[in-house]
Formats: structure tokens, sequence, C-alpha cells
């Protein structure tokens, strides 16, 4: 994901914000919130690795009780 912050800075400036904190507050995300964010990808990969301590799990238990 990206944000234009050029097109962010000037919908701000439109609207009656001060250059200099529309430049602030469109650059903010994209260092600092961004970054941060979860993807598609990430979980995929976590859910895989959740499934196969899982089924280590189960199949520990099964041969516990047998």
């Amino acid at each position: 994901m990206t944000i234009d912050t050029l097109a962010y800075t000037k919908a701000l400036e439109a609207a009656g914000v001060d250059r200099h904190a529309a430049e602030a507050q469109a650059e903010a995300p994209a260092k600092y919130v961004l970054p941060e964010l979860v993807t598609k990808d990430d979980l995929d990969i976590g859910l895989e690795r959740l499934e196969h301590r899982l089924t280590f799990r189960f199949f520990g238990m099964l041969l516990g009780v047998v």
C-alpha cells in the first residue's frame, strides 16, 4: 500500500491546512504507520505456521493417548 503524499498534501491545503502542517500529516503515515501494517502474505505465513503447530500437537496428543 502506498500513499500519494503530494495529492494528500494538496487536498489538505485546499481544505485550509498550512502547507508545512499538510506535508507533515501526509508524510507521517508513510513513515510510521505503513511499515507496521500486516499484509495478506504475513497473515498467510502466520496461518501456515499455526496449522503446522496444531498438526504436530494433535499427533503428539494422539500418540500420548495410544
